[in-house]
């Protein structure tokens, strides 16, 4: 599938612009970055419940309570991605062929990989998230002069570094 470029202007609402000191032009360029995140995260919530789903093996008990935890916390993250689009007078996409079409992270359809392949994938998807954020953070701030939605990624960052580590850790402890 070709990934098609997102339509920003149909994602800003209509009715009553938000007066909150960024001109739209602005907004539209936070709306589309938040937009592709809400797909990302959307797709890295769906992972890794495919992966809670599947898990299998003498840690499965652990493992399952592990990455239940962390969709739980990503799916938060994904409400406060769409909350923020509505904030800034943007409207969510919320289908998962949007999402699909818009991710810029891989999925594994028809994939069921053992419990490491699985950890190390997430790792993998947490760390491109990461780069994204890292690199969207600074473009909110210094291209859309939008301080609010930095310091909101930056957060967001902050909470994918975690479970990176946490990914990471685990990897680590049950390779030796």
């Amino acid at each position: 599938m070709t990934k098609q470029s997102l339509e920003v202007s149909r994602l800003i609402h209509a009715d009553k612009e938000p007066k909150i000191g960024i001109p739209e032009k602005d907004r539209e360029g936070v709306i589309k970055i938040l937009t592709e995140l809400l797909c990302d995260e959307y797709v890295l919530v769906t992972k890794t419940k495919k992966y809670h789903w599947n898990v299998v093996g003498p840690d499965f008990s652990e493992l399952h309570k592990f990455l239940e935890e962390q969709y739980e916390e990503m799916d938060e993250i994904v409400d406060k991605v769409a909350e923020r689009i509505r904030t800034l007078g943007g409207q969510t996409i919320a289908t998962l062929s949007e999402f699909t079409q818009y991710t810029r992270l891989k999925e594994d359809p028809g994939s069921y990989p053992d419990t490491h392949t699985m950890l190390a994938n997430l790792l993998d998807a947490h760390e491109a998230t990461i780069r994204i954020l890292r690199g969207n953070a600074d473009e909110a701030d210094e291209k859309y002069h939008d301080m609010g939605t930095n310091d909101f990624l930056i957060t967001l960052m902050e909470q994918h570094e975690k479970m990176a580590w946490m990914l990471r850790s685990y990897l680590t402890e049950k390779s030796h």
